[in-house]
């Protein structure tokens, strides 16, 4: 590939003489001199083989050559000039895309709301969610499916950074005709009571990390443990089962019509965190909307409720 032997102040400065027909103005609108404006435009006939100029001491104005040049300079300049503005979009974090991963619930609640937020600020940076398992979230990290990924605390391996960005309280979800629906909260030994169903497996995880010291027969123990919450949240609705899940799901479990209450002694909290890799660095788009969402999740204390 043979590079151009031009210069785009070459270019720049040409493309102005063409404009004005004045190497004085075009110096002015260049911040140049005079003198500076032809040696640039001298350099540049010498480079390409041709005069662009037919000069007099009273007037300037472009040669045949020139003229047939000239529409092809522009064109340069103009793509040159387009590329420079991506490059300050991409710098200024204004342009890009950003892939995210998060559990459904995320995915489909708390994440396209923080999205939202910041694409009216960034209306060229292009955020992609992808709902994936909780089991494949650092995966996904450290294989660059997604530069970024939200979801339950996990262990991470030295390639990934883990950040936490809020605590979400497990609470009770279920059809407001139910009689707990008079109760302003319900302990974790009452639930015994009821059939409960829960999303995921991570649940197991989490709870038994805080009441793994009850007896074997004391355990709170689901009648069902379906994949997705919302599945676990229609049965609800149907009078099938009460809803085990943190409270950040109630952005989807209101469209259910279901209601929630709080569960004490003890009340158990689900540690969401941020991932992404500790090896590859951020590119400026995924670095704004990694500090976006910090941000707007720190001012967010009421998510779900």
């Amino acid at each position: 590939m043979a590079f151009p032997k031009f210069t785009p102040r070459q270019l720049y400065a040409f493309v102005a003489v063409a404009d004005v027909r004045s190497f004085a103005k075009a110096g002015e609108r260049l911040s140049l001199s005079a003198s500076a404006v032809s040696q640039l435009v001298s350099e540049l006939e010498s480079s390409i083989g041709f005069r662009l100029f037919d000069r007099t001491t009273r007037s300037v104005s472009l040669s045949p050559a020139g003229r047939e040049f000239h529409a092809s300079a522009k064109s340069v300049l103009s793509h040159i000039e387009l590329a420079q503005a991506a490059a300050d979009d991409i710098l200024n974090r204004a342009a890009g895309i950003v892939r995210i991963a998060a559990p459904l619930i995320l995915a489909s609640t708390v994440l396209p709301r923080a999205v939202k937020a910041y694409t009216s600020q960034q209306p060229k940076v292009l955020v992609r969610i992808r709902d994936a398992s909780v089991e494949n979230l650092i995966d996904m990290v450290d294989s660059a499916v997604v530069d970024l990924a939200v979801g339950p605390d996990q262990a991470v391996n030295e390639g990934t950074v883990r950040l936490d960005l809020f605590r979400s309280p497990w609470v009770l979800w279920f059809a407001p005709n139910h009689p707990l629906a008079e109760r302003s909260e319900v302990s974790w030994a009452e639930l015994r009571q009821y059939p409960l169903v829960v999303a995921g497996r991570d649940y197991e995880r989490t709870i038994s990390l805080t009441l793994g010291e009850h007896h074997e027969n004391e355990q709170i123990t689901p009648v069902d443990m379906v994949d997705n919450i919302s599945t676990a949240f229609g049965m609800a609705a149907e009078g099938l089962g009460l809803v085990i899940a943190p409270t950040y799901v109630g952005l989807l479990g209101r469209r259910f019509g279901l209601v929630m209450r709080p569960i004490v002694q003890p009340e158990v909290m689900r540690q969401v965190c941020l991932y992404h890799s500790s090896i590859r660095t951020l590119s400026p788009a995924a670095e704004g909307f990694r500090e976006h969402l910090i941000a707007w999740l720190a001012g967010k204390d009421d998510l779900g409720r």
